[in-house]
């Protein structure tokens, strides 16, 4: 039987692997949703507008939005498909895009029902890899005492 654990960062993995793909194919092309698409492109215009810097290091809002946009679909496809360690480096890197995400939301003011689904999605991003980090940190903390008593199984024997 399957550990709860274990069915947890597989549901929450395929999950938001699976919007991390949506939300990314919106940003990068109108073929899913129109409407979203072009809300999409507004909102990092004035994304764009508010923080100049951008511009002086030669990044446009649509430079932006793709950027941000293929980081979500390559992560999203990560979480739902790839095995092992590349899962943690996908979370990783969705939880620092939402996080820039969150900073461009406070930066041109934008109400607490723009952004909620940013904070609601980075919180479950946050809980993967906490539960991801303890499944590891157990497993390994089992495989250390399996290894002692071993030794200390071949150590009686060779007394003996």
């Amino acid at each position: 039987m399957a550990l709860p654990k274990t069915v947890t960062i597989v549901a929450l993995s395929v999950a938001l692997g699976l919007f991390f793909v949506f939300m990314g194919t919106i940003k990068l092309t109108p073929r899913l949703s129109k409407d979203a698409h072009s809300e999409m492109k507004r909102a990092y215009k004035s994304y764009a507008k508010a923080l100049p810097a951008l511009k002086k290091m030669g990044i446009s809002s649509v430079l932006l939005r793709k950027i941000i946009g293929s980081v979500e679909l390559a992560c999203g496809i990560v979480l739902t498909l790839v095995p092992g360690r590349p899962k943690d480096v996908a979370n990783f890197l969705l939880l620092l895009v939402m996080l820039a995400v969150l900073f461009f939301h406070q930066l041109v003011g934008d109400p607490l029902k723009r952004y909620a689904h940013t904070l609601v999605f980075g919180i479950l991003l946050t809980c993967r890899l906490l539960i991801a980090r303890q499944t590891e940190e157990r497993a390994e903390s089992s495989e250390s005492r399996n290894g002692q008593a071993d030794s200390q199984e071949q150590n009686k024997v060779k007394v003996s």
